[in-house]
């Protein structure tokens, strides 16, 4: 196991306590690699012995048919693409720790969300929530702030992410037109917005740890 990640999970708990409840965000721009570090994160803490689940918040996209119609579905990923207010409600169900909360799960291969795809047990001690906007400033994503025990930043120099991002569109077989419209055209500058628009992180990483 990477020793920082190993670090992390040691200040997650030392963190935590005795709490029943503990929530971990990891954030940064697309690209970052939140998701493997939410994966690895939550093994490390298994490992250690304790519960843990991983909720992303990409599960709550707005449908394309939604986004169709206001004209942004070649946005999508931008914070007005979200519905927020449900992601808001969940992450204080999730908090509460006192029954099970069923929540959303983004299918990138058909470019959807399923309802109700994931269970959170009051078993699972610490939720780890990854997600772009979890640290963001702006708009209704500002009332999250408070909301998390413990956070991360994943904020690698731009280069980095826009490498990784036309591997991640090449790898769904995109045209090269079709990968330059989603890497330059939306991915590449929410990842801007997302670094110059973010609340101070307890811990703040350039590259995601394996």
């Amino acid at each position: 196991m990477n020793a920082r990640i190993d670090e992390i999970a040691g200040a997650v708990l030392d963190r935590a306590g005795h709490s029943k409840r503990f929530l971990v965000a990891i954030a940064g721009p697309p690209g970052a690699g939140k998701s493997t570090m939410a994966d690895n994160l939550a093994e490390a803490l298994k490992a250690k012995g304790e519960s843990a689940e991983v909720l992303p918040m990409d599960g709550f996209h707005m449908d394309n048919a939604i986004l169709i119609e206001r004209g942004l579905l070649a946005r999508k990923g931008i914070p007005e693409t979200f519905d927020v207010r449900g992601f808001l409600d969940i992450i204080r169900a999730v908090r509460l720790a006192d029954q099970e909360v069923l929540v959303p799960v983004f299918d990138r291969s058909r470019e959807l969300a399923i309802a109700s795809a994931r269970p959170v047990s009051p078993d699972h001690r610490f939720i780890i929530v990854e997600g772009n906007y979890l640290l963001f400033s702006l708009g209704k994503w500002a009332e999250l702030e408070g909301v998390f025990d413990f956070s991360i930043m994943l904020a690698p120099p731009i280069e980095v992410l826009e490498e990784r991002l036309w591997a991640r569109w090449r790898g769904y077989n995109l045209t090269e037109e079709a990968a330059n419209a989603k890497v330059y055209g939306n991915d590449l500058p929410n990842g801007r917005l997302i670094l110059e628009n973010r609340r101070p992180a307890d811990v703040t990483l350039e590259i995601a740890l394996a």
